[in-house]
């Protein structure tokens, strides 16, 4: 009878650890786990994951800030079912205070951190992409493998000359460092990927471009 009792409580034990794993697995060395927090400010909500020691919106940030009008923040052509699927664009100015209290945007080193942890080889996006809604190149699936859970869609942006350009091909995302190598009052750092190539880019941006938000846990 004791060594029934013993085993029933071992096994009770168990199951409340392996429920306890928000990831639906459990074991030493797991580095993800996936939340979500709610924006005070509007009551939206945004799934949120945890990937090595960092914690990151999963999703790109759709909020319109009082600072923030017509001029410095769009949905993609102009639908707001754009923005509910992809966020807003930002400019660079408008993007610095766009994310809610205790999470702030990224630095260019931050989001480095991202993509080399997550990267098979140097630079790597796949383990980052969504699933779909990469467009397809030659016949071939520009999607991911979203293997941490982040889900970057290929929003587009908005050239701050020509418009709207590269939804389903490209996303871009600000970074908060600005490029001291030229004008910092006219350039800074973003993050791109593409659905043609499985390369994370770095490139220096005009400020007045329009871009995505994912925001980083303080």
């Amino acid at each position: 009878m004791k060594a029934m009792t013993t085993a029933v409580i071992t096994a009770i034990a168990l199951m409340v650890v392996c429920d306890s794993d928000p990831t639906g697995t459990s074991g030493a060395g797991d580095t993800t786990t996936a939340t979500s927090i709610t924006d005070r400010r509007n009551g939206k909500a945004y799934k949120t994951v945890k990937i090595d020691n960092q914690t990151w919106m999963a999703e790109n940030l759709n909020y319109e800030t009082a600072t923030t009008n017509t001029d410095s923040s769009w949905c993609y052509g102009n639908s707001t079912d754009s923005c509910a699927k992809y966020g807003r664009l930002y400019t660079w100015d408008a993007a610095i205070k766009a994310c809610p209290g205790g999470w702030h945007l990224p630095t260019i080193l931050e989001w480095s951190i991202l993509v080399d942890y997550a990267s098979e080889y140097a630079l790597s996006s796949t383990k980052l992409k969504s699933t779909a809604g990469w467009n397809d190149y030659r016949g071939e699936s520009g999607n991911g493998t979203d293997e941490f859970g982040f889900s970057a869609l290929p929003g587009g942006y908005r050239d701050y000359y020509d418009g709207f350009s590269g939804v389903g091909k490209y996303g871009y995302w600000w970074s908060a460092t600005e490029n001291e190598d030229t004008r910092s009052d006219y350039d800074a750092y973003a993050m791109r990927m593409r659905y043609d190539l499985d390369l994370a880019g770095r490139p220096s941006s005009v400020k007045n471009n329009g871009y995505s938000v994912r925001c980083v846990k303080d």
